[in-house]
């Protein structure tokens, strides 16, 4: 099939492009960074220079390809280091979901694309209460924080607008990613002892390693009915487990404990909520509809594959 992959060149875009070239697509993607459309050549694509903000170029670019499927990964993440200010943090990004979807949505429309995937999220946030893992069934249920209102209503954004436009529009909520080229400042953080248990290190997360991302990907083009899906791992885990086994694989000292009074001063409500209250998620519905399933089906395995190389 003809695939237009926006976000090429980020974290997930790197595996994906070749994932859908060795799997026999023919593949377009994007980048707004010139210099990086040789990265792109290399993979097999054909480079697409565009700024997923510029609603003309979106169009004319989708409109040439022609492509039958289109797939949203544009995220501003690069550099990423503290989340004491989500909004501001997450600004470029909150954009690209909100107006860069629309503007592919309308370039599908006049393309005549059916499917649109786009990357939703099912990392870990403020949730309100505890409970089982969250299904596809399951609403965000974020408790409010001041610092944290455009991220939460951008993600939701996509969640309702992507099924809801698209003749076959899908939103892969991806868990916390990890793995090459993915989240290696948290590794650098760990080590220099930057990144605490904060109060009791309760929150629940779910992760998926990076090229599983993008296999599952890879599967959503050719498989599964339009809706949400979430795409982690099998093994849900608390702060307060995951995060010093980490630590040990990496060959760091076990990371600090902090109470939740002192982790608000040091990094913020959003980063404490995280650690304190957050929920899993379940990939059931992935596995069973996407005909998917995680090469690492836990953080365990996958951290020890991620560290070593």
């Amino acid at each position: 099939m003809r695939v237009f992959v926006t976000g090429a060149t980020g974290a997930l875009g790197r595996y994906l492009v070749p994932g859908l070239v060795a799997a026999g697509h023919e593949v377009n993607a994007t980048t707004r960074t010139p210099g990086k459309v040789a990265q792109l050549r290399q993979a097999g694509a054909e480079p697409v220079v565009v700024d997923g903000l510029d609603r003309e170029g979106v169009i004319a670019a989708v409109k040439s390809a022609a492509p039958e499927v289109i797939v949203h990964e544009m995220t501003a993440l690069a550099g990423l280091r503290s989340l004491r200010k989500p909004d501001k943090t997450f600004a470029a990004t909150n954009e690209l979901r909100t107006r860069g979807t629309d503007n592919l949505l309308a370039a599908a429309g006049q393309a005549g694309t059916r499917r649109v995937i786009a990357q939703g999220y099912a990392g870990a946030g403020p949730d309100r209460r505890s409970g089982p893992l969250k299904t596809e069934e399951d609403p965000p249920d974020w408790r409010p924080i001041r610092s944290a209102v455009q991220g939460p209503a951008a993600i939701a954004y996509v969640e309702k607008t992507v099924p809801a436009e698209a003749p076959e529009g899908l939103v892969l909520r991806y868990g916390g990613f990890y793995g090459p080229g993915a989240s290696d400042f948290l590794l650098e953080m760990l080590r220099k002892r930057q990144v605490p248990v904060i109060g009791g290190g309760t929150g629940v997360w779910s992760f998926i390693e990076i090229t599983d991302a993008a296999a599952a990907t890879i599967a959503a083009v050719e498989h599964g009915a339009p809706g949400l899906y979430n795409v982690v791992d099998d093994d849900p885990a608390p702060v307060a487990e995951w995060l010093p086994y980490l630590a040990k694989v990496a060959g760091a000292k076990p990371p600090l404990r902090v109470p939740a009074w002192l982790g608000r001063l040091l990094a913020g409500e959003f980063v404490v909520s995280q650690m304190t209250t957050s929920r899993g998620f379940s990939n059931e519905k992935a596995r069973k509809e996407l005909s998917w399933e995680p090469r690492y089906a836990s953080w365990r395995e996958g951290f020890r594959a991620w560290v070593s190389g």
